[in-house]
């Protein structure tokens, strides 16, 4: 039943959308804020030099509303340490699946965090950026929690208690990029020209670099302590 229900809403999804493509069609050109948002991401003199649109009006014209959210995330995993903070139960016994699987996982997370920082570090460049880095960062080691054991992060020096600290180096960092140019007489949040658009031939798109790399360790942190705490074994519950 289940696999029918699903076949018939494909079948229905597939036929709006070729319903729908005459009309998509036909819409031709854009709005004047949408043409202002492309024209000043990439080109302009207000431009960080950033092809990757989305990038620039997340950190650059909404930026004030990015940071917020951050915050409001940053505060959501304080909220859950805090709720986990009595929890003294027994560490976990497990090891993991068998060498094979535990092989297959090594492999797979390393992809993972090649990927992660590639995401990160071409945020401004390409689709993707600190957030969807982070994820799949967290990913990686969710990964490695359900193949091994979350006593390997552990071993490895990832414990709650230190991607907490990456965790607030990263918000820090976002904190200290956006003020920055406050001291400068400028505005909050403003990239240019207080950062410059190229290092050393590289372009950095201003501060839209430095934002994406703080936030692929902020969220990055921030999700793995979300699974060391539900790793945890239910006993011992004070």
């Amino acid at each position: 039943m289940r696999i029918a229900g699903m076949l018939v809403i494909m079948l229905i999804t597939l036929s709006a959308a070729y319903l729908l493509q005459p009309h998509v069609e036909g819409i031709v050109g854009v709005g004047a804020l949408g043409e202002f948002y492309l024209g000043n991401s990439y080109l302009g003199e207000r431009s960080a030099g950033s092809p990757e649109v989305v990038t620039s009006i997340l950190w650059d014209y909404r930026g004030v509303d990015t940071y917020f959210e951050t915050a409001v995330l940053f505060l959501a995993i304080i909220s859950a340490v805090s709720v986990f903070r009595s929890f003294n139960g027994p560490k976990s016994r497990g090891e993991g699946f068998t060498e094979v699987v535990k092989t297959g996982v090594k492999l797979v997370a390393f992809i993972t965090f090649v990927a992660s920082a590639s995401v990160a570090f071409h945020g401004h460049l390409t689709p993707g950026g600190g957030f969807q880095g982070g994820s799949m960062l967290a990913a990686g080691s969710l990964l490695i929690i359900v193949g091994f054991s979350k006593n390997a992060l552990e071993r490895n020096g990832i414990t709650k208690t230190r991607a907490l600290g990456i965790r607030t180096a990263g918000l820090l960092t976002i904190v200290c990029v956006a003020v920055y140019p406050l001291l400068r007489g400028l505005h909050f949040m403003q990239n240019l020209p207080v950062y410059p658009v190229k290092v050393g031939g590289l372009l950095v798109s201003g501060s839209l670099l430095l934002y994406n790399l703080a936030e692929f360790l902020a969220v990055g942190a921030g999700f793995t302590i979300i699974f060391l705490l539900l790793a945890n074994p239910e006993e011992g519950w004070q």
